[in-house]
């Protein structure tokens, strides 16, 4: 393995940015220090005027694989991740089969380790009645990320909705619990609604908020705070939507000593209601885009802590599947090549500091999950970084568009920043549009 130096850099790291060199060795970072020699053999990478970033941790993606391979597969989501400044990443289990048992969970294990640019970890699956299997989990707990608790329908629809189900979970379960939280009753009452006062023809994307609405989203991770708090359970809601939702956090208290955490898309960071109208089912997802106020609420609780992690909800498909009418278009935004730079323009907007993202997508990730010597760019971990170049651009057409799916919603957006370089383990994995797939990634492996 080839080893690096990264001559004077801006290092974005644990609330700090500093002017550092940093060498990598055997796919570990060797040494951090203002002035570094070149070692012999060390390929040097000038990054003067550039930033290096700990790899952005996505743990929320849907690489479709196995089963739904025709929208996406571990190799080409993890492509375009690293592309994006992505080292590692976890991937849910709403796939076809969906992973409701270890057997099947160790044969995606499989496929990544034959496939990923990227270091992967995936959820062990939920349904109605699996909990047996589940809880088989907990002697499995420093090999995978957690389990994953659908309480609302979304694609591939591995709906939990049996309070025994739950209880018998959240007592069982040693591992994170993460969940998605919509309340399907009240959006099957609210879609009746819907139909009966617009009728089913004319029902549109902007219509998926109201459907779907705060009440939806608050009522259901309710009940999962209310489980978590009852049995002590390590509860971590995904991709908050609402207002309303925050005040079931808390920020007085650090992170690792947390119980119930939450995360944040960047799609609902940056998108708002109002956006239907240009882009309609390209970006209806589940839970849905909702009104500004909600919006600016959620970045309120980036800002001050109520909120501890930045994900993409990374959910592809086809570009047919989103043709279709609102009532039989899927939800999910493929986002996992553009997240970082979506967070990188929101910077340059004033909305967010380097040393917050670096926080919310590198160390949150790391510690929420516990994720053994990555996040950080410390001296004895793995090397997993990103380099940017806050003074390029990148333009995102069909050429640049990474994701089998072939779009995007950015499509002809210009971002004020790039991913000029991605290591992974040490390993020069891309390098200014150019992939280097020697290595694949590892394993990710958990300190519980």
């Amino acid at each position: 393995m080839r080893n690096y130096i990264i001559k004077n850099i801006s290092v974005i790291n644990e609330g700090e940015i500093t002017q550092s060199d940093v060498y990598i060795r055997d796919q570990r970072i060797a040494k951090i220090a203002p002035q570094i020699d070149i070692p012999a053999a060390a390929r040097e990478i000038n990054g003067e005027g550039k930033y290096l970033f700990p790899g952005i941790i996505d743990e929320h993606v849907h690489f479709r694989e196995p089963g739904l391979t025709y929208k996406a597969d571990i190799y080409t989501e993890s492509r375009a991740a690293v592309a994006g400044g992505v080292t590692s990443f976890m991937e849910m289990p709403n796939t076809k089969p969906p992973a409701l048992t270890w057997e099947l969970l160790e044969e995606k294990y499989s496929l990544a380790s034959q496939q990923s640019l990227a270091n992967y970890s995936f959820y062990m699956g939920v349904s109605n009645d699996n909990t047996e299997e589940v809880l088989k989990v907990n002697k499995h707990k420093k090999e995978i990320c957690g389990i994953k608790i659908f309480m609302g329908s979304s694609t591939g629809n591995m709906l939990v909705d049996n309070y025994l189900t739950l209880d018998h979970i959240f007592s069982g379960c040693e591992l994170l619990i993460a969940t998605h939280c919509e309340n399907e009753k009240m959006i099957k009452e609210n879609l009746q609604k819907a139909i009966a006062e617009k009728g089913e023809e004319n029902l549109t994307a902007a219509d998926h908020p109201v459907i779907r609405n705060a009440e939806v989203c608050f009522t259901s991770s309710l009940v999962a705070v209310q489980f978590a708090k009852k049995y002590n359970s390590r509860l971590h809601i995904l991709h908050l939507t609402t207002g309303k939702e925050l005040q079931l956090f808390t920020n007085l208290i650090p992170l690792k000593d947390k119980k119930i955490t939450a995360e944040v898309c960047v799609h609902h960071l940056w998108f708002t209601a109002g956006d239907y109208a240009q882009y309609g089912n390209l970006i209806k997802c589940n839970p849905p885009i909702k009104a500004g106020e909600n919006k600016e609420a959620l970045w309120q609780g980036v800002s001050d802590d109520h909120i501890d992690v930045i994900a993409t909800d990374h959910a592809p498909h086809t570009w047919e599947e989103k043709q279709q009418p609102y009532f039989k278009a899927p939800g999910g935004i493929p986002l996992v090549q553009h997240g970082l730079l979506m967070m990188l323009a929101c910077y340059k907007n004033g909305k967010i500091s380097l040393e917050k993202i670096a926080e919310k997508m590198c160390h949150a990730p790391a510690d929420c999950y516990q994720i053994k010597e990555r996040g950080y760019i410390r001296e004895g971990y793995f090397a997993d970084l990103a380099i940017v170049d806050l003074n390029d651009k990148t333009n995102v057409d069909k050429e640049s568009i990474l994701y089998k799916c072939k779009w995007s919603p950015f499509e002809g957006h210009t971002f004020p920043a790039s991913v000029e370089k991605t290591f992974v383990n040490g390993h020069l994995a891309y390098d200014k549009g150019v992939f280097d797939e020697y290595q694949k990634g590892k394993r990710l492996e958990f300190e519980r």
